[in-house]
Parts: C-alpha cells; structure tokens; sequence
C-alpha cells in the first residue's frame, strides 16, 4: 500500500501561513486596543473611525476592525456603522450589576477552591497569600496603582483555581469593564487596609478546606466593596467611567 504524502502544494501553505497570519494580527490589535481602554489612553466616550484606531496603534485597518467586533462583544466598545468605534462608558447602575455577578463568582470560586484535593487547594492558598503581602506591601508604600494591581491579581488567581473556564471568561470580560472605575476611584477609598485582611481570611478559609466559611469571605469581602464604591461614585457626580 502507498502512503499519501502530505501534500506539497506551495498555494496550500501559502493560504495556511496567511490565516495564521491573520488571526495573529487580530490578536495583537485586540490585546493592543484592550490595554488602551483599559489604561483610559482611549477614554470612555472617545469615538473614532477603525483608519485612526489603526494609525494611533501602528496597525491596520482590517485587523483592528475584526478585534473591535471582538471588543464589542466584551462590552468595551461599540462598533457604530459608517461612524466608527466609540469607547463605553460606565454609570454607577453599570457597576452595581457588576458587583451583583463578581458577588457571586468569587463566592462560588472560592467555594470550589476550598474543595479541591490538598496539594492544589494549598497551592492556591499560597498564591493568594502572595497577591496578599503585594498589597500589603503597596499599601504601607502608598503605591496604589501596584495595591491596584495586586488586588487584581489576587481576584485572578481565586477565578483562576477555580478551574471554570466559563467563569473565567466571564469575569474577564466584566473586569475589563470595571477596572477604570476601581483605578479612578483608589484615591477616594478609605478602607484599603480592610481588604487585606478580607483576602487573608479569604485564603485561611481554603487552606482550611471550609468551603462554607471561604464563600462567605469572598461575598462578604465584595458586598463590603460595593458598599463603599458605589455611595463614592455617587457622592462625587461620577455619572460616567
């Protein structure tokens, strides 16, 4: 019997290199315009055509206008027909809707990672007190854009270990949508310090395997959140973010 050989075709791998060519570079203009919204280097309420997003990114047209199709099913921008692409806001009713998922998320993550065999439900223990003592450290350093940062992460790795892919994908998607609001509001919050010890109870629950206790941390520790950000928004006008 003759073997096929694979086909040697240079048409054929010309058309697979440019697909994989192409999908790279939408890759690229997405994670590129997704850094730019969330950084607010493209502000909410900007609104340009897809040649002036390409030119401001140093790409081109056409990838940029398959990862704004992307993006928009994020709920980061909205693709407006022979108008071009304008950048969401957020209003305070916005982010109480968010809470009302992430409350739930990180409940339920955290209750999952309590659950997990020793080895992994300690490891997941460790990176969060990790992402911990980063803030912590960032807090008595002042540092709020790393505290930002390590807060985030922390969030991160709790969804992360959880091993939901479809809770990751969502919470990615609303976290995108929040994170200027979080950012912009760090200097008005006055309870940074109670987050720490949130996250560190957070994490004593898991590495105790009380999945009971580690979903009432992580929902107690985001209702306090909301809480405190939402009477901010409110009380300093911030009727878009």
């Amino acid at each position: 019997m003759t073997r096929a050989q694979p086909s040697k075709d240079p048409d054929a791998r010309t058309g697979a290199d440019a697909g994989e060519k192409r999908t790279s570079l939408v890759d690229d203009a997405y994670a590129a315009m997704r850094a730019a919204i969330r950084n607010a280097s493209f502000a909410p309420g900007y609104q340009a055509s897809e040649q002036e997003i390409a030119l401001r990114l140093g790409m081109s047209r056409t990838p940029v206008h398959e990862a704004a199709i992307r993006l928009q099913e994020d709920g980061l921008v909205r693709v407006l027909p022979r108008k071009g692409i304008l950048i969401l806001a957020l209003a305070p009713d916005d982010m109480r809707e968010i809470y009302d998922v992430v409350i739930a998320m990180d409940g339920r993550a955290a209750e999952l990672v309590a659950a997990l065999p020793e080895p992994e439900r300690l490891a997941a223990a460790q990176a969060l007190d990790a992402h911990t003592d980063a803030m912590a450290d960032a807090h008595a350093g002042g540092d709020l854009p790393a505290w930002g940062q390590a807060d985030g992460a922390f969030h991160a790795a709790l969804i992360e270990h959880a091993r939901n892919g479809r809770m990751s994908r969502i919470v990615q998607a609303i976290n995108d949508q929040s994170h200027r609001a979080r950012m912009l509001t760090l200097n008005l919050r006055r309870a940074l310090d109670a987050s720490i010890a949130e996250h560190r109870r957070i994490a004593r629950a898991i590495r105790a395997a009380d999945p009971v206790e580690a979903l009432d941390a992580a929902r107690q520790h985001r209702i306090r959140a909301r809480d405190e950000l939402l009477p901010l928004l409110n009380s300093y006008g911030l009727k878009h973010l």
